[in-house]
């Protein structure tokens, strides 16, 4: 059975982001300081984690409600124990047309063929920088770049479509936007540059560390010859642009400069099983005790999902200048709730 929900605003869910992992490898300045991710962190233990048969039954019940595409995120979603077979099941659901991956990429050099094998089309590989002292700054563990281009490589070899995040922030790493650019276009990967978001309470975001994504294109422009390209469906978040008399594309993903809300129509689920309804929410509702109470039924859980998105308003990006003079409550953290 398939049922079109809509909010408050008229908004479909067509998009579901399931953090299968809270932990990660690295301690980006912009998502997981390690000042404040430090060696006592206290992570979700295991058994708080979903497990697959959550995930897999939960995934069921979006499609239901109309979700179409589901990105696996984190986190690290490649330290979570036999992501593949996760993948796998998630395929098979009928209703899911696309199923993506995002990835640091540290450990996509040993998985990529397994994710390959699983079914997986595509993956999001998050690089900030092509120079190794910068990336080793901004990881917060001075983790090589060259291992992660291998892996891409690796990726890419095996046939895996590729697209970059950079998250641009003033005077870190706004140097490496033409070099990043230059390397995407030669090895055929899609690059998307991401204004740095205040997303969580930890990351230093202010106002001055944003480049604006006009900015970027108009650096991009001196050198190069971009034309805009139509949304591939309501709903998408890159503003997409392509190199003249080519196939290859660049995007923008402006969360701070343009809004998108009017046609957000995405709900986030975190590793131990809350329901988030806006990245820039400071709370979530609880799934997992639903699903791990034996008196409530599958149709009771999608009814439950159902009324929470008829009831949803979220339009944080809309109203972040009013928001920020008042803001009080805790947003919830990136590494938790996934990008």
């Amino acid at each position: 059975m398939h049922m079109a929900i809509l909010d408050t605003r008229s908004r479909p869910l067509r998009d579901l982001r399931v953090s299968v992992m809270d932990q990660c490898n690295l301690r980006c300045t912009y998502c997981m300081p390690k000042e404040v991710f430090g060696t006592d962190y206290p992570f979700l233990p295991p058994e708080k984690l979903l497990n697959f048969d959550e995930i897999e039954n939960l995934v069921r019940v979006f499609s239901s409600l109309g979700v179409k595409k589901v990105r696996i995120t984190g986190g690290e979603p490649l330290l979570r124990k036999d992501l593949p077979h996760l993948i796998k099941r998630i395929y098979k659901i009928q209703e899911i047309e696309d199923v993506a991956l995002t990835t640091n990429g540290l450990l996509l050099g040993h998985y990529a063929g397994q994710l390959k094998d699983a079914g997986l089309k595509r993956i999001n590989v998050s690089l900030d920088s092509l120079n190794p002292i910068n990336y080793g700054k901004m990881n917060g563990r001075n983790f090589p770049v060259a291992r992660v281009l291998k892996a891409l490589e690796q990726a890419a070899s095996i046939g895996l479509q590729i697209k970059i995040n950079m998250v641009v922030q003033r005077g870190i790493n706004d140097g490496d936007i033409l070099p990043l650019a230059k390397y995407c276009f030669n090895e055929g990967y899609t690059l998307r540059y991401i204004e740095f978001m205040d997303v969580g309470n930890t990351n230093g975001w202010n106002m001055e560390k944003v480049v604006p994504s006009r900015e970027v294109l108009d650096k991009l422009q001196q050198t190069m010859s971009l034309e805009a390209v139509d949304p591939d469906y309501i709903g998408e978040v890159a503003k997409r642009y392509r190199y003249k008399n080519t196939d290859k594309e660049i995007g923008f993903i402006s969360s701070i400069t343009e809004s998108y809300c009017s046609t957000c129509n995405r709900a986030r689920i975190s590793a131990d099983g809350k329901l988030f309804t806006c990245l820039f929410a400071t709370q979530g509702t609880d799934l997992v005790s639903l699903m791990r109470n034996e008196e409530i039924s599958n149709e009771d859980l999608t009814q439950f999902i159902s009324d929470l998105w008829n009831k949803r308003s979220d339009r944080y990006s809309e109203q972040r200048v009013e928001i920020s003079k008042h803001q009080t409550k805790k947003k919830i953290e990136m590494s938790y709730i996934g990008g």
